[in-house]
């Protein structure tokens, strides 16, 4: 068994028995040094010596975004300064930035969870892997670089944009695994079928590995359909430690489609989004996770917004980590339009059933006097692009009724040409909700 793997087929009691000793010391351990978290366990009434058992969890405080940019720049901090060796910031928010100071050991986990999900994919030292995440503040790219060089990967740290170079050192370089965000691999599909590469043929690309956004399991077809790779999903977020909390299982996932969690250092929960109460293995709720072996900010119930299950039964692959549903939906990325909640990811899912558009669109909602208005630009395919107002009206209407049918909500459909949406390199930005201005 490769040393880094070694935990991920512990028996589930000892397992078990392992976050309990990890859960009572960080818990612990922040009570002592975190005022804001030894405050609200004051509060309710709870001392580090309550928890004897797992299911005290619930006993804790929730942790939220807000908390962390509250407590900014280092207020959530618990470990010396001096064991302090790396921050990472959050990215795409306004106003204050959330700060995750990490000491050298959290460093070494999240490396570790990260080689861990990678190893899974089916990635080894005879690798070549791109990480086209950005680097710096943002956790993708060096989460990525860090977990492929422990893997002992070789590693091509380019970063994202120059879309153009990505291919031409794909190329070059033989490389065999891509780390991006869904989207921004689309990019980089759009601009290969424009210069006529095709990757099985003129590239010895294996992996994706995506991550960083919400995608759907219809976007996945479609890149590997097109591309003849096999695409992973990576999870994680910068609150928790970034890229490697939780990976795709090659194993299972094509009949139960889901993630592993490193549950030896991060624990998961399923709560309730409504009345917060926690809810047994197999219902859907809001994912809350508490870091176990992270000292330079400790994280107790932390409220990812991110929704998704935890599987009842066992997967197949031995491994005794439990498995989580791909993150499809976020509950404050939910829109509610005329009363109905509304995902982005919906959208998604209806235009891939459509083969003449893009899965490039964007959702603009306008204030009206009566009702608001919920407009969708959509992207047509290059091939499928014409003058015939006739055919585009029918091809309008058929976009409608692909949306409509999942959603619930009649939405104005524009389509635009080819080309024409904005592009991302990053996180791209779905939604413009002039509600809010």
């Amino acid at each position: 068994m490769n040393t880094i793997s070694a935990n991920d087929f512990l028996p589930v009691e000892e397992l078990r028995r392992l976050q309990l000793e990890k859960l009572q010391r960080i818990v612990a351990y922040e009570y002592e040094r975190v005022a804001l978290f030894r405050r609200r366990c004051d509060e309710r009434g709870v001392k580090p010596r309550d928890i004897v058992t797992l299911k005290d969890i619930a006993k804790l405080p929730f942790m939220i975004k807000t908390d962390l940019r509250d407590e900014y720049p280092l207020g959530l901090t618990a470990a010396p300064m001096e064991e302090i060796v790396r921050f990472h910031c959050s990215s795409g928010t306004t106003g204050k930035p959330i700060c995750i100071p990490n000491t050298a050991g959290d460093v070494e986990v999240w490396a570790e969870a990260t080689a861990r999900c990678l190893l899974m994919f089916g990635l080894s030292a005879k690798d070549i892997l791109q990480v086209t995440y950005g680097y710096g503040l943002f956790t993708g790219g060096l989460g990525l670089h860090y977990g492929g060089e422990k893997l002992g990967c070789a590693v091509l740290p380019i970063g994202g944009g120059n879309t153009d170079k990505q291919l031409m050192l794909m190329q070059d370089l033989g490389v065999t695994a891509i780390a991006c965000t869904p989207s921004y691999f689309l990019r980089i599909m759009d601009v290969a079928r424009e210069k006529g590469i095709d990757f099985r043929r003129d590239t010895k690309l294996r992996h994706g590995i995506f991550g960083a956004e919400p995608w759907t399991d219809e976007m996945r077809a479609k890149i590997e359909t097109t591309t003849g790779i096999v695409a992973h999903d990576i999870y994680g977020l910068t609150e928790v430690s970034g890229p490697g909390v939780a990976g795709s299982c090659p194993y299972c996932e094509r009949e139960t489609p889901g993630l592993h969690i490193w549950e030896d250092h991060y624990y998961p929960e399923i709560i309730d989004p409504d009345t917060l109460e926690p809810l047994p293995d197999g219902e859907a709720g809001e994912l809350v996770f508490t870091t176990l072996d992270r000292f330079g900010t400790p994280m107790v119930r932390y409220r990812t917004r991110d929704l998704t299950r935890l599987h009842v039964e066992r997967c197949k692959c031995g491994r005794t980590a439990r498995v989580m549903d791909r993150i499809h939906a976020r509950s404050d990325d939910m829109l509610i339009i005329h009363g109905v909640n509304v995902f982005p990811s919906q959208v998604e899912t209806a235009l891939l059933s459509v083969p003449e558009v893009e899965p490039h669109y964007q959702i603009i909602i306008t204030p009206t006097d009566t009702l608001d208005l919920l407009e969708i630009k959509v992207e047509i395919r290059s091939e499928s692009f014409s003058d015939d107002i006739r055919a585009l009206e029918t091809l309008r209407k058929r976009v409608f009724n692909a949306v409509k049918a999942i959603i619930g909500v009649s939405p104005r459909i524009t389509l635009v040409e080819p080309g024409s949406l904005p592009r991302s390199e990053g996180k791209i930005k779905r939604v413009i909700d002039n509600r809010r201005k």
